[in-house]
């Protein structure tokens, strides 16, 4: 099995959802193999520089070729994506691709790209796919109206790595509010920082905002990027999740918040109304203040419970294999 993606060696949901994948693999002794750009010279984007794009497309072609790959995932809309798609049309070998992130309105708000010409791109690369993973049914919903075809709902997991069994006493009256998470302007992050002086709100990543935020935000505590057992105290020592964003497919980030028994407050559009369950995991609402106020009454252990259930990296592994190999 091989994986080509433009995104492994950063911070993100798509890199977390396939380091979780090979990790499974490799406890079950499957060979899979990730391609990504590490392996091969690249520059960073442009206005985007932690992204890595690959410059040797040829290399990636002679890859390919020396793998003798049959079954090939397609993660990423990228140059790599790109090149392994033209691959596997010319070799005349199938291949399935997942619909990560909402690139169209991304584009949209950072560059004024108008979202018809991105999603024609879109739709063109996956529409040879014998199935494109999506995040959630609305995700599903909205491209399958866009004339997308062969999507399929792919659940995602939470690593034991990230989850606290320690919740310690607030030593602040004020409300203890996290995001976790790239710091970039479509993120939405301003919504959440405006109420410094009414939470205590910390914000755990980084990214070509966090400069503009610090600046803006005096009271907002940033922490950038943590991990693994460190990340994990961070949601337990906090008593809601925000998440504003507007145009991310999933969050992983709720799970894991939800996983640490965190309620989750959120806007009521996809993502967010996929990955709550209004009323007993988080809030949904169009207004974030009220939805983190009515956090509070939510029940902590409930959460942890309930979400620890019903979020599997063997679950979503399962799925991938199923129509990788159907």
């Amino acid at each position: 099995m091989i994986i080509v993606t433009d995104t492994y060696q950063q911070v993100n949901g798509v890199s977390t959802t396939y380091k979780n994948l090979e990790k499974i693999a490799a406890k079950r002794s499957l060979d899979l193999q990730i391609v990504h750009p590490g392996l091969f010279k690249w520059i960073p984007m442009p206005f985007y520089p932690e992204i890595q794009l690959s410059i040797q497309p040829i290399r990636l072609w002679l890859t390919l070729n020396k793998l003798k790959a049959e079954r090939i995932h397609i993660a990423t809309e990228g140059a790599m994506g790109f090149v392994a798609r033209t691959w596997c049309k010319w070799h005349k070998k199938p291949f399935t691709t997942s619909y990560h992130t909402k690139f169209p309105e991304y584009l949209k708000v950072m560059f004024g790209v108008p979202v018809k010409y991105t999603y024609w791109y879109m739709r063109k690369f996956h529409s040879s796919a014998k199935a494109t993973f999506v995040t959630t049914q609305s995700v599903r919903d909205e491209l399958a109206a866009r004339g997308f075809k062969n999507l399929v709902v792919w659940t995602r997991g939470v690593s034991d790595d990230l989850i606290s069994h320690h919740h310690p006493a607030a030593d602040t009256e004020k409300l203890r509010v996290l995001n976790v998470g790239r710091v970039s302007k479509e993120k939405n992050l301003d919504s959440l920082c405006a109420y410094e002086n009414d939470f205590d709100i910390t914000i755990v990543g980084d990214g070509p905002y966090l400069e503009e935020l610090k600046a803006k935000y005096k009271n907002v505590k940033f922490l950038g990027y943590k991990f693994g057992k460190e990340l994990a105290q961070i949601y337990a020592e906090h008593d809601i999740f925000a998440f504003p964003s507007f145009t991310d497919t999933f969050g992983i980030v709720m799970i894991e918040a939800m996983c640490n028994g965190l309620p989750v407050a959120g806007y009521n559009v996809a993502g967010p109304k996929d990955v709550i369950e209004h009323g007993v995991t988080g809030i949904i609402s169009d207004n974030l203040y009220e939805s983190i106020i009515a956090c509070k009454k939510l029940n902590r252990e409930k959460i942890k419970q309930k979400s620890k259930q019903k979020w599997s990296w063997d679950n979503c592994f399962e799925i991938f294999m199923h129509h990788l190999y159907r």
